[in-house]
């Protein structure tokens, strides 16, 4: 992968995270393309347009049909039908039975279907008038759900765009709509309502306390851990990982019931995983280093806190100021500290943050009933696929 001179080519090299991010059965495309020298020079043999592609490792079971002549990485493996396969329907029946496939996996640093084990895996077929027949069938089909499908995952982006507007209104302009407006004097604030006054966070919020305040703790103890796939963008946290002190104290970020913790790194950030820890074991968490944690003092309610780290006013102002590598860049802290925010008083913060409470609640459990929809969907498509593959459904 070193060599110059066998990328930035014409010639299509599928990899495992291509098939991932494929939302069609043909790929025609990837993230890397390698040149004719690239290809002279390893092992990958080209494959011919409509051969079924599928990955055999991390993970096993993504399959696409090969829309031009392509070749592939080594966690891949490519199948070229032969005269008595309809490749569309090769196509489906891989695709039916994928977690199968996964089952044949083997191997101790990760998962990989070997050729021995992938030959061996037996493949029904019908005449070739059938198995067109079948495609055909299930290309209607799909089609259809797909469709469905895609009109509902539209909906939830519309949800969370609404969600998001929601937020960012009411915490730069409170809940009054006739309220009178005055020149923050910041840049990113612009008007805000004329009895709020602009603040620093860290005025606000002690910044990722010190663990000293717990190091007195027996090294036996047990606290809650929260990797950061446990803390969900709508505000939600799994409690359930705990170690003890001894384990945790030296190499992971610390806080307590009713701090903010809020990831510092991309895409995370951006995502907006960010809760109020409330769940803790004796009180006391640790999660990975890429987190910020807000612990806020008398001025602040942390849950109007909580809703401000969500705005677009400040992840966009965030963004701006990451720093890092492309695709792992991170909010600094004095970042945090130094950002300034137009704030009402306590009293009315807390009347913003309860009627988000309510606000944000109604759209995630809106947004909760279409995705449980369009999860039944995706199992209905698969039922339906391995059904007429296997000639439970009639289609001639």
């Amino acid at each position: 992968s070193s060599e110059e001179n066998y990328w930035n080519g014409e010639i299509v090299w599928i990899t495992p995270n291509d098939l991932s991010k494929l939302t069609e059965v043909y790929i025609k495309d990837s993230e890397r393309k390698i040149t004719e020298d690239g290809l002279c020079n390893c092992s990958a043999k080209k494959v011919p347009m409509n051969s079924i592609i599928i990955s055999t490792r991390a993970p096993i079971g993504y399959v696409a049909i090969a829309g031009v002549d392509l070749c592939t990485n080594q966690g891949c493996k490519s199948l070229i039908p032969t005269k008595v396969i309809n490749h569309k329907y090769f196509y489906y029946w891989i695709y039916s039975i994928s977690f199968y496939l996964n089952a044949l996996g083997q191997g101790t640093t990760f998962m990989e279907l070997s050729n021995s084990s992938l030959s061996i895996v037996e493949l029904l077929t019908p005449s070739m008038n059938e198995q067109k027949a079948i495609a055909n069938f299930l290309d209607q089909k799909t089609a259809e759900i797909d469709d469905l499908i895609a009109d509902k995952e539209k909906l939830v982006e519309l949800l969370q765009e609404k969600r998001q507007v929601v937020i960012s209104e009411a915490v730069t302009k409170g809940l009054n709509p006739n309220v009178k407006m005055k020149d923050s004097g910041v840049e990113w604030i612009g008007e805000m309502p004329e009895h709020w006054e602009v603040n620093r966070i860290k005025y606000l919020a002690t910044v990722n306390p010190n663990k000293s305040e717990v190091r007195y703790l027996p090294s036996e103890q047990k606290v809650t851990f929260i990797p950061m796939d446990k803390i969900i963008a709508t505000g939600k946290v799994d409690y359930a990982l705990t170690n003890t002190m001894e384990n945790l104290i030296n190499n992971y970020t610390y806080f307590r019931n009713e701090d903010i913790i809020m990831a510092k790194v991309t895409p995370c950030f951006e995502n907006g995983n960010i809760a109020i820890v409330k769940g803790l074991l004796n009180g006391i968490g640790f999660g990975t280093t890429e987190l910020h944690v807000l612990r806020c003092n008398n001025k602040c309610y942390n849950r109007f806190l909580f809703y401000y780290l969500q705005s677009d006013i400040f992840k966009s102002k965030g963004i701006s100021e990451m720093y890092g590598v492309a695709g792992l860049k991170r909010i600094p802290t004095d970042f945090i500290l130094n950002y300034k925010l137009g704030i009402p008083d306590y009293q009315e913060q807390e009347q913003i943050a309860n009627y988000l409470d309510k606000k944000t609640s109604q759209i995630d459990e809106l947004t909760y009933s279409i995705q449980l929809q369009i999860k039944k969907l995706k199992e209905y498509r698969q039922s339906l696929i391995s059904e007429a593959v296997t000639g439970k459904i009639k289609v001639l």
